[in-house]
């Protein structure tokens, strides 16, 4: 009996990673063995970096909080003390758009919880 291998499944692999690799420089981009550790690696950056993203978004927010209430002689972390005791369910992502975009607003938060 003939030796049967499927041709038509390797063939689509490789070029559902070589469609991956679209955009890359030099061998990553047309070589197979070259395309397909590349293309690992970027999808395991892809992965890292979905989790890492939520970090810096949520330190972005804490800043920008941080800013905007050490014009009204407070620290973050007292400012946020006084929100949750008040029972204001904000959260950093709100606080920090109040703060950017719509300051009377975030001012009116200040000063209900002095």
């Amino acid at each position: 009996m003939p030796r049967s291998v499927n041709a038509v499944a390797s063939r689509a692999k490789r070029k559902r990673v070589l469609k991956l690799a679209k955009g890359y420089f030099g061998r990553k981009k047309n070589v197979w063995t070259v395309a397909k550790n590349a293309v690992e690696k970027g999808l395991v950056y892809a992965y890292r970096d979905r989790k890492q993203k939520k970090r810096e978004y949520r330190a972005i927010w804490i800043q920008r909080i941080n800013a905007a209430v050490r014009n009204h002689g407070m620290s973050y972390s007292v400012f946020m003390g006084k929100v949750k005791k008040s029972g204001i369910v904000l959260d950093r992502k709100v606080l920090a758009d109040l703060a950017l975009n719509h300051p009377q607003a975030f001012d009116a938060v200040v000063s209900k919880i002095k």
